[in-house]
C-alpha cells in the first residue's frame, strides 16, 4: 500500500507535520508497516480473529494429509463443488462458474472454479501442501524391551530429533486390512485418551550425550514410542507354551478388543506420529497461534477459503493441494506426480475443449502463487537472516522471488515482470505484504513446489506465511498475517491476468 501524509509519522528519527515530500516517502517505502496497525479495535479486528479461529480448530482437527483432505472435501461439497469423477461418470458438460474438485487418493485435493476465458489462456493457481514432518510407524512397529511395549519409527522430512523427545504424542491415521476395510486411528487427542512418547536421558547421566552435536544427541533410531507396560495375565500353566513378551501381548489384545486388528495389518498402515494437543492462542494479547503443522496448513487454509469466494471469475481459478512436499513431492500424491496435468486434461474434455496442444497452452499460460511458509525473522537467532530481506510476524503475506541454497542453487526465480504484477494487484487491494529470503546467502537453504509447477513454463512465486520455530513440533504464526494471506490470495485469484 501506498504511503499517506496521515500514515508517515516520523523519518530518520524526526517527527514530520504537513506535506511529506516524494523523496521521503520512496526511502521509506521497502519498510514495511506492522499489518496489525489496519486493523484497530473493533469490527475490523475482530474479523481478523474470527478467521484465526476457524482456522485453529482446524489445524487442531488436521494433523495428518488425510484428515486435511476429508474435512476440506466435506466443506467443498458444502460450498457446491462436485467430484470430476460424477462429472466424467455422468458425461456433464461444464461451464463458466461450475464448481469442482478432485480427491487424490484421500491424499491431496484439487479444486476449481471454470472461468469465463478458454482454459487454454491459463488457470490462476493457489498451490500449497498439506503434509508436515513427523514420526511415521515402520511396518513391523511393534516390539518389548525390559518391560516395556515400544513402536518403532521412522521420522519424516526434515526435523530436529531432540525436538521431539519427552513430549506427549498423538497417533493419527489409518490400517487398512486385508477384506478391505479401512480403520481410522486417532488416539492422544480427544478428552480422556492416553498419549505416548519418547524418552530421553536424565541430567545426571547424559554426560556423553551432551558432548554429541545436536544432529547426534537424538539419533534416528532412538524415537521409538513407549506404549505400555502391564504383563498379559497368563493361562498357560506349562512354561514353555507361556508367551514370553507378556506386555506386546497384552498391547496387541487391548488393539484387537479397540480396532479388530491383528499385528500384521500393520503391514499396511500409515500411522503418523503427530504432537497431542490442540493449536492455541500465544501471547497475552493473543495476536500469534501456537500450534503443529502451520508448515503448510497455514497457507492451504486460506488458499481454500479463497476459493469458496469465488463465483463467476474471468479465469480459472485452481485450489491445489498435494502431500509429499516435505520429502521432494515425489510419489502418485506429490507435486511430481502426472496427477494435476492429467486433471486439467479431464476438465478440458468436460468443456468440450480438449486437445494436447491446448492442454499445454492452458498449463504454460498458467499462474502460480506457491503457498508455502517463510521463515520469520526470531529475535533470538538474529545472525542467520539479513534484516533488510527478511520475513517479520506480522507485517503480512509474504513473497519469495526464489528460494533454493547457496547461489539459488534449486530454486524457481520469479521474472520481474510477474512480481511487479503482484505488487500492483496488492496495493490496489490494499494487502500488506513483504518480501524476503530464507536466510543469509551461505547459512543454508530449502524448497517448494514453485520449481515443479514452473517446469510446464508457468509464471510461479512462493507466497505465505512467516513462520517461527519452523518444522519444530509446535511453530508460531501471527493471526493478522494469516489474514493477509487470505486477503492476498483472493486478490490474486481475482485479478491477475
Amino acid at each position: 500500500m501506498e504511503c499517506s501524509d496521515r500514515q508517515i509519522k516520523y523519518i530518520y528519527g524526526k517527527v514530520v507535520t504537513g506535506k511529506v515530500p516524494n523523496s521521503y516517502k520512496r526511502k521509506i517505502r521497502m519498510e514495511r508497516k506492522n499489518a496489525w496497525e489496519k486493523y484497530p479495535e473493533g469490527e475490523k479486528r475482530e474479523k481478523v480473529y474470527q478467521f484465526a479461529e476457524g482456522y485453529r480448530k482446524f489445524i487442531s482437527a488436521c494433523k495428518t494429509e488425510r484428515e486435511c483432505v476429508t474435512v476440506l472435501e466435506a466443506k467443498a461439497k458444502e460450498a457446491g463443488f462436485v467430484s470430476l469423477e460424477k462429472v466424467i461418470e455422468e458425461k456433464k458438460e461444464l461451464k463458466a462458474g461450475d464448481r469442482v474438485y478432485v480427491n487424490n487418493m484421500g491424499k491431496g485435493l484439487a479444486m476449481f472454479v471454470i472461468g469465463k476465458k478458454p482454459m487454454e489462456q491459463g488457470m490462476n493457481i493457489l498451490g500449497a501442501h498439506i503434509d508436515s514432518p513427523r514420526m511415521d510407524l515402520k511396518q513391523d512397529p511393534l516390539y518389548e524391551d525390559t518391560d516395556f511395549a515400544m513402536l518403532d519409527t521412522h521420522y519424516y522430512g526434515g526435523i530436529k530429533k531432540y525436538q521431539w523427545v519427552t513430549l506427549p504424542l498423538a497417533l493419527h491415521g489409518v490400517i487398512a486390512k486385508k477384506d478391505g476395510t479401512l480403520v481410522q486411528v486417532n488416539v492422544g487427542d480427544k478428552p480422556g485418551d492416553p498419549v505416548f512418547g519418547v524418552s530421553d536421558l536424565l541430567p545426571h547421566l547424559s554426560g556423553e550425550q551432551m558432548e554429541k552435536s545436536a544432529a547426534k544427541v537424538i539419533e534416528g533410531e532412538n524415537l521409538d514410542l513407549i506404549i505400555g507396560s502391564i504383563p498379559m495375565a497368563s493361562e498357560k500353566k506349562d512354561e514353555k507354551e507361556a508367551v514370553k513378551e507378556k506386555v506386546k501381548a497384552n498391547i496387541m489384545n487391548i488393539l484387537t478388543r479397540e480396532y479388530g486388528i491383528e499385528e500384521e495389518d500393520f503391514l499396511s498402515a500409515e500411522i503418523e506420529v503427530v504432537p497431542a494437543g490442540e493449536a492455541r492462542d500465544y501471547g497475552f494479547d493473543r495476536s500469534l497461534i501456537m500450534g503443529y503443522g502451520h508448515d503448510d496448513r497455514v497457507c492451504a487454509y486460506p488458499s481454500f477459503m479463497a476459493m469458496l469466494q469465488m463465483e463467476e471469475p474471468e479465469a480459472t481459478s485452481v485450489c491445489l493441494l498435494v502431500d509429499k512436499e516435505e520429502i521432494g513431492s515425489v510419489g502418485a500424491s506429490g507435486m511430481q506426480s502426472r496427477f494435476f496435468e492429467n486433471t486439467v486434461a479431464e476438465l478440458m474434455d468436460a468443456l468440450g475443449d480438449y486437445s494436447e496442444l491446448k492442454l499445454r497452452r492452458a498449463l504454460k499460460n498458467s499462474r502460480v502463487l506457491s503457498s508455502d511458509v517463510s521463515a520469520a525473522f526470531d529475535p533470538n537467532f538474529p545472525s542467520v537472516m539479513t534484516k533488510r530481506n527478511a520475513a517479520y510476524c506480522g507485517r503480512g503475506l509474504v513473497f519469495n522471488k526464489y528460494t533454493g541454497s547457496r547461489g539459488k542453487s534449486g530454486s524457481n526465480d520469479a521474472n520481474a515482470e510477474y512480481v511487479g504484477s503482484l505488487r500492483a494487484i496488492m496495493d490496489k487491494n490494499e494487502v500488506s505484504f513483504q518480501t524476503a529470503e530464507l536466510g543469509k546467502v551461505d547459512q543454508g537453504g530449502g524448497g517448494t513446489i514453485a520449481y515443479i509447477l514452473a517446469n510446464y513454463g508457468m509464471n510461479v512465486i512462493d507466497s505465505g506465511v512467516a513462520v517461527l520455530n519452523m518444522h519444530a513440533p509446535w511453530e508460531i504464526i501471527s493471526k493478522v498475517d494469516l489474514y493477509e494471506a487470505l486477503q492476498g490470495y483472493v486478490a490474486f485469484l481475482t485479478e491477475m491476468k
